[in-house]
């Protein structure tokens, strides 16, 4: 790290930017917009003029990656943390708004700024693949909520008004269905447009349970594979990894694993895996094995899951497709 002279925290909402310079002790707000980060700067500019500064906000999705996409534009050092550390690491705070949000983050770099690794943003094509999964998600539920409409509708007593509106809710679902293979077919296009990201995908669709949207799930949140060294660290971030619980000599108890995690890529790493165990027989012998061994059935579940993330980073290191080894075994 640089030897830097201060830090401005930025508390990022939807409309605005409240930034906080921790040294200096100003405090001033700006439009979440282009033409309120270039006000942005010119404000640092005035109180930090020749100084080697930072700034540090919270990862807020949509909300921060203009920003972060600005500041790396104007080659600016930036550090974009998970709100929960922030938080976690604030101790007791009694009062919440926006300036005293952005004084806590603030703080926060400052204390940890030997510690912090400097952020970039998430190329072009992965950042579009992350909004056109989002939207899927968004579709699949729009659709899961009209089917079950659909289905509480069915259960009440027949009369016309009650069959027109399940005509209606059907054409919604045929509809909502048709949009979801078109988005799909969009990301399917968007991922041959880059040599890299379709070799990867294609590699990953040759595991079993893996399918597009975990794929692609997949090479989003690791931004192609290049945001995480190993699948350990990985399956630390989806929240599938055991850790040991003990303390002393009293407490001793079994690896668990931790509450805090990607709930997504928990729950889809779960339907691959019920998936994989059903159509893989290696996947199915070491499940059954497990289970035998007097393991609880969700932890030999998440043992597949772990199995499946390490054949992900295997495949996309060596470059070459899954092979299923038992099928030369003699």
């Amino acid at each position: 790290m640089k030897n830097y002279s201060d830090v401005i925290g930025i508390d990022v909402s939807k409309l605005t930017l409240d930034a906080h310079i921790h040294n200096r002790v100003v405090h001033r707000v700006f439009s979440n917009t282009p033409k309120g980060y270039k006000a942005l700067l010119s404000w640092t500019e005035t109180y930090l003029k020749e100084q080697v500064y930072f700034f540090c906000f919270e990862n807020t999705g949509h909300y921060s990656t203009n920003l972060s996409v600005y500041l790396s534009e104007n080659d600016l050092d930036y550090f974009e943390e998970s709100p929960l550390a922030i938080n976690r690491s604030s101790g007791v705070v009694r009062g919440k708004t926006d300036k005293l949000d952005s004084a806590m983050i603030a703080r926060y770099a400052w204390l940890y700024k030997e510690e912090l690794v400097l952020s970039s943003p998430k190329e072009q094509d992965i950042q579009e693949l992350g909004r056109l999964l989002s939207f899927r998600d968004q579709l699949v539920r729009d659709r899961t909520g009209k089917m079950s409409s659909l289905k509480e509708m069915q259960t009440l007593l027949s009369s016309p008004s009650t069959d027109d509106c399940c005509n209606i809710i059907k054409k919604t679902i045929h509809y909502l269905t048709k949009q979801i293979i078109a988005l799909e077919n969009h990301i399917k296009n968007l991922m041959s447009k880059d040599e890299s990201l379709q070799k990867n995908y294609e590699l990953l669709n040759t595991l079993k349970g893996v399918g597009l949207v975990l794929s692609c799930q997949l090479l989003y949140h690791t931004s192609n594979f290049k945001r995480f060294d190993s699948w350990r660290q990985f399956s630390s971030y989806c929240g599938v990894a055991p850790f040991e619980h003990s303390s002393g000599t009293s407490i001793h108890r079994k690896n668990r694993i931790h509450h805090i995690g990607d709930r997504k890529m928990k729950t889809l790493l779960t339907l691959a895996s019920v998936s994989a165990i059903q159509c893989d027989q290696e996947l199915k012998q070491y499940y059954n094995k497990k289970v035998s061994e007097g393991k609880p059935k969700m932890v030999a579940i998440n043992n597949v899951r772990n199995k499946i993330l390490s054949r992900a980073f295997a495949v996309v290191k060596r470059g070459t497709p899954y092979v299923v080894l038992q099928k030369f075994v003699a």
